[in-house]
């Protein structure tokens, strides 16, 4: 070995297992002409390299800076050792175990170009084979128990691989070099086809040709009878039908109990979902992503798809395969001459997880699926698919820091923030990427904190280091099937961490599942031998949370104005919050609530939320209207008993709790225009409201949403919401058309937002305003909102890795009791601040 040969070693830490790093290490090394080793290790990819010292250097440059398409380093530990004697080769050395770890597991990732010619060459081994993959591309999170992530400890561990699999495993030089999941039709997972008993009909390719048939009704007599399938896929099931056949869309509407939410759409390609909708180039690059989410675009007028589809909006969730599966069954239906578009939904009844396995698909799903498309891969972790939509203005918000740092070599840049999306579901493709978190003080080592998220829309959080992660979406706290599905994410979310929680954080409500599992969780994780009372609890109200979640993503250190706009969130005062302007330090924890929308009752509680006629009657209770107007209540007809009725539930203050929902306001004007009565889905309402909007239609001053002082001396003042209600109302009995009547009322919105957030920055000197909460999915307010607050001089921060609804919630609070914890620790950080 040459004197002047030097030998450094490399821990990189990151999305760097299961994407190929190894190989591309192994690659860069014999490149640059040295010897030396690679291996997968609990603390991270170990590195050790040896030769000339322009060599070294040269492979550390490439090492940051030509990763494959899947690898994220986010730590990068370099350092020098002696020479090794008489080593004459770079080897990939084995697996080691061990406790701790840096790494990240890679979200589940759309098939690679590579990999779909070769399922499309009739010659090749693996064509249409439906569990095709390789280290670009494929299943990881999904099929993943434990790091490290080697194939033992993945659902592959029980098929050996044949002959030709194996040598391409042990290549370093080829692309499947220590793919984990690699297979082929002659030792990989089957696919079978089954009618609704489980009676095995075909298998293989015979399989995927008779789903599209059944799907395709065109072996029935009389031709094209509805069908739904149930088919087993990457993170559950989906239950499929023929997207432009009303028939089948209604069946399955029917069956699963799903009677307005729209229905996602599946299609082959760009050029097929072109004839379905308005997709733009921003659109098409998010289709094309590798995390393929559904993604909402605008129908055309001429669209062939079904209108039960999206019946309520002008906007259908397209989306793109993403597994060998969903390529090879859309190949097949196009060949039998039908335009290749299928309903893809999650595969459950209503409010239950999706289904997982095949005994338990076999069992919820019989009443809905005619025909089971099954295989024998276990899914590990229940993951659904990530819906998002282009987000307005992207690139066009502040400079405040997001994702991790960019001291590089230290970190890669992230893409994700950069991409211009709008989440409103985060799950497949992107889960269990994290958010960074701004770092802990010099020397410190960061606490890790549970969040235990919301009761809708749940998801759970776990810190470590200045690493956030998320789980997918888990659904709504409803029954205990969502309860088991909950605990199964908490346990491998913690075990796949290798952490252990100093402190959990639950939201302010004492009713809610999610605040009594965060203390049966205190109880059992803090019976150690070295602790034996239980973990910390700390509430935190919802709406903080919601701002706290927007400041961690955007790692913003310091005050803000928050505008949290949604549904419902129990408050400090016993009301139920929604429509608020908050004050909040993400550096000291200071709160405070500045103002909030005008308050009103929800006659019947929960009552009111599924029927918002009732709310409509509320707020023209408090404007003075105590008797029925039969000629301008919308309602009045179908509602007339319980309409007499209302008044004396308001009088007597009977289940009437009051709330200031932003949400709230939104149902009961869709509601005094006409546009509902009853909802069958959280966000309906405004949903429809949003659509009704005639985007022509002149201003009106008078739509006024004034802000008042508070009635109460000291007190939060009030966005006198009433007022805009009132307006909407005079031009309702003026016979003005609600589609212009819900656009002046979506820009006064807009402008009592802004003039509210501009007040309170003058007041408090604060110029960044954060948004979050449910109403900010709306896409007019998501675009017109932050556009009149940079118009007034204010820096508005948005949700850009996380949807802004409830499922946001568990990052706010464990981001939250990370800085607590870190304060707690070293109260002068408070005085630095």
């Amino acid at each position: 070995m040459p004197n002047t040969s030097i030998r450094r070693r490399y821990v990189v830490n990151g999305q760097v297992q299961g994407v190929g790093f190894r190989p591309f290490v192994y690659r860069t090394a014999l490149n640059n002409s040295l010897t030396g080793s690679v291996r997968n290790a609990s603390e991270g990819v170990v590195i050790e390299v040896q030769g000339p010292a322009a060599a070294v250097d040269g492979f550390g440059n490439d090492l940051v800076h030509t990763l494959p398409p899947l690898a994220r380093i986010v730590d990068l530990e370099v350092s020098e050792l002696p020479p090794v004697a008489d080593e004459s080769r770079f080897a990939i050395q084995a697996s080691s175990a061990g406790k701790g770890h840096s790494v990240l597991i890679s979200p589940d990732v759309a098939t690679c170009e590579d990999c779909l010619a070769e399922m499309r060459d009739p010659q090749n081994r693996r064509w249409r084979y439906p569990f095709t993959n390789c280290t670009n591309c494929g299943p990881r999170w999904t099929i993943t128990r434990s790091i490290p992530y080697d194939r033992p400890a993945t659902s592959m561990a029980c098929f050996p691989m044949c002959p030709e699999c194996q040598a391409e495993y042990d290549d370093p030089l080829d692309r499947r070099f220590h793919a984990q999941p690699n297979a082929c039709p002659v030792c990989g997972p089957r696919v079978w086809f089954t009618n609704a008993d489980g009676k095995e009909l075909a298998q293989g390719a015979d399989a995927m040709e008779m789903l599209a048939a059944w799907l395709g009704g065109i072996q029935d007599d009389p031709p094209h009878r509805p069908r739904v399938a149930a088919i087993k896929g990457l993170g559950g099931f989906h239950l499929a039908c023929d997207a432009t056949l009303s028939p089948a869309v209604r069946l399955l509407r029917q069956r699963k109990n799903r009677p307005h939410k729209p229905l996602a759409v599946m299609v082959p390609d760009l050029d097929t979902a072109r004839k379905l909708a308005e997709v733009d180039d921003h659109a098409a690059e998010i289709l094309q992503s590798r995390e393929r989410p559904i993604t909402l675009v605008r129908a055309r007028q001429d669209t062939p798809l079904a209108p039960e589809i999206s019946p309520d909006t002008p906007y259908v969730g397209l989306m793109l395969p993403y597994t060998p599966l969903h390529h090879v069954l859309l190949d097949i239906y196009a060949e039998q001459n039908r335009l290749p578009a299928l309903v893809m939904t999650s595969g459950n009844l209503s409010a239950e997880p999706i289904c997982l396995g095949n005994r338990e698909a076999l069992k919820r799903l019989r009443s809905i699926a005619d025909c089971f498309l099954l295989h024998n891969r276990d899914i590990l972790i229940r993951t659904d698919d990530s819906v998002v939509r282009p987000a307005p203005d992207p690139g066009n918000e502040s400079s405040v820091a997001t994702g991790p740092r960019q001291t590089a070599p230290k970190r890669a840049p992230a893409a994700l923030e950069e991409q211009g999306i709008l989440f409103m579901r985060r799950a497949r493709g992107y889960t269990p990427s994290p958010v960074f978190l701004p770092p802990a003080p010099s020397g410190r080592t960061a606490p890790c904190v549970l969040g235990t998220g919301p009761e809708l829309k749940t998801t759970l959080c776990l810190t470590k280091g200045d690493q956030a992660f998320t789980s997918q979406h888990i659904g709504n706290m409803e029954n205990l099937s969502v309860l088991e599905f909950y605990r199964e994410i908490e346990k491998h979310l913690r075990n796949v961490l290798q952490v252990r929680p100093e402190l959990i954080v639950h939201d302010l409500h004492p009713d809610y599942m999610t605040t009594r599992v965060a203390g049966e969780l205190a109880a059992a994780l803090g019976r150690t031998k070295d602790r034996p009372h239980p973990l910390p609890l700390r509430a935190l109200q919802h709406h903080y949370a919601h701002i706290h979640a927007v400041l961690a993503e955007r790692r913003h250190q310091g005050p803000a104005i928050g505008l949290a706009l949604d549904g419902t969130g129990y408050g400090e005062d016993g009301t139920i919050w929604g429509g608020e302007c908050l004050y909040v330090d993400s550096s000291t924890l200071e709160h405070r609530r500045l103002a909030h929308f005008s308050r009103c009752a929800l006659p019947g509680g929960e009552a009111a939320v599924r029927e918002p006629w009732r709310i409509a009657q509320a707020m023209l209770w408090n404007l003075g209207q105590r008797r029925p107007e039969p000629k301008h209540w919308p309602w009045y007809a179908t509602q007339k008993q319980a309409c007499e009725f209302l008044p004396q539930m308001l009088e007597r203050g009977l289940n009437c709790p009051q709330t200031s929902s932003c949400g709230r306001l939104f149902d009961a004007v869709a509601a005094l225009l006409g546009l509902v009565e009853t909802i069958t889905y959280e966000g309906q309402a405004a949903i429809i409201l949003e659509a009704a909007q005639d985007k022509n239609a002149p201003d009106q001053d008078s739509y006024g949403c004034p802000l008042v002082p508070s009635p109460d001396p000291g007190g939060p003042a009030v966005l006198d919401t009433l007022t805009l209600f009132q307006a909407c109302r005079k031009d309702a009995q003026a016979g003005t058309s609600p589609g212009i009547i819900a656009r002046r009322f979506h820009r006064a919105l807009v402008r009592g937002l802004a003039d509210m957030a501009a007040h309170f920055s003058q007041e408090v000197k604060v110029p960044v305003v954060a948004l979050s909460g449910g109403v900010m999915q709306n896409l007019t307010l998501a675009e017109e909102l932050p556009r009149a607050l940079r118009r007034r001089g204010l820096t508005p921060l948005t949700h850009r890795l996380l949807p802004p609804g409830d499922a946001c919630i568990s990052l706010g609070q464990a981001a939250w009791g990370r800085r607590v914890l870190l304060l707690e620790a070293d109260p002068s950080q408070v005085r630095a601040s």
